[in-house]
């Protein structure tokens, strides 16, 4: 399978990696130093469920390069996603698909718009990993696992084939029967998520141990879960308790995506996680206020800050 890793963060870098030293056809797409470095030394990937090294790391600053491929792993930032979609059609094989993995939830409605419904599969990114230096990958704890799956328009085939690509690479992955529910799941965990530990500029372990910031926690995480009823998700009844035990089982010293951004000076997602929230909750006419508070704590970073 010809694979093309648009954008070689902590998601695409660390599961391209994988991809890559399992025989796939990987193609990292990146820019500047971080591109520079892949070409020169490889990509290399620190974690504690084992270091990696893509010695020989294709990559590219131009997807024509790599034309035609089977799969589009999207990584890009939500800011960029736009952009993006206009390069990926010509980069797709007759049958190729994108499958974008990012926060948030746009994502799959732009790359229908841009590549068609047909084309675009739906996918899920469970781990904490982020670009360290350039051309290294450094992954926070142990949690590293994909969801992915089609939409009603789109290919189940490719999905599963995908599916069994991750697999042979042994990477934990889940074909999922409703990938635009597993969206949902992750999207109301981690608008809370990096909400609170932006507001807070601490770790979870920090948020979880806090009586104030964990009642926010569960706070966003309920508001976030009321939003997705108004949307028809029908997510469960016992989702916040989950969300509440999950944060109790990740490293202490995990941050999300986002703080990382922040506390480097670098532009926020935030519009598409607590700022999501607030809007779309004010479009079904409900109130978001813990949702309004945590994006307003960050609304003046939006564009990045200088330190």
């Amino acid at each position: 399978m010809r694979i093309a890793i648009m954008g070689a963060g902590g998601v695409g870098g660390f599961f391209g990696a994988k991809l890559a030293l399992a025989g796939s056809d990987v193609t990292f797409i990146a820019r500047g130093r971080h591109l520079d470095a892949i070409r020169a030394n490889g990509l290399r990937v620190e974690s504690s469920t084992g270091a990696m090294h893509v010695a020989k790391a294709r990559a590219s600053d131009n997807g024509a390069d790599v034309a035609p491929v089977d799969v589009v792993m999207l990584c890009v930032k939500l800011w960029d996603v736009e952009s993006a979609a206009q390069q990926i059609a010509p980069l797709l094989a007759d049958r190729g698909v994108v499958i974008p993995f990012q926060n948030g939830l746009d994502s799959p409605g732009i790359l229908h718009r841009v590549v068609g419904a047909e084309r675009v599969l739906g996918g899920v990114a469970y781990i904490a990993a982020t670009i360290r230096e350039p051309g290294v990958i450094a992954h926070t704890g142990t949690m590293a696992k994909l969801r992915v799956g089609a939409f009603p328009d789109g290919s189940t085939e490719r999905a599963n084939e995908f599916v069994a690509t991750c697999r042979d690479a042994n990477i934990d992955v889940e074909l999922s029967p409703d990938i635009r529910r597993a969206l949902w799941e992750k999207f109301c965990f981690l608008a809370a998520f990096a909400g609170c530990t932006c507001a807070a500029r601490q770790p979870i372990g920090v948020v979880r141990a806090d009586p104030d910031l964990r009642a926010t926690f569960e706070g966003a995480v309920q508001e976030a879960w009321s939003v997705a009823r108004t949307q028809g998700v029908a997510l469960a009844d016992d989702y916040v308790k989950g969300a509440l035990t999950a944060i109790d089982m990740l490293p202490a010293e995990m941050k999300a995506s986002m703080l990382h951004d922040l506390e480097a000076g670098r532009r926020l997602e935030a519009p598409w996680l607590s700022g999501a929230v607030v809007r779309m909750a004010a479009q079904a006419g409900t109130a978001a206020p813990i949702s309004r508070a945590l994006y307003a704590a960050v609304k003046p970073y939006l564009n990045g800050a200088t330190h």
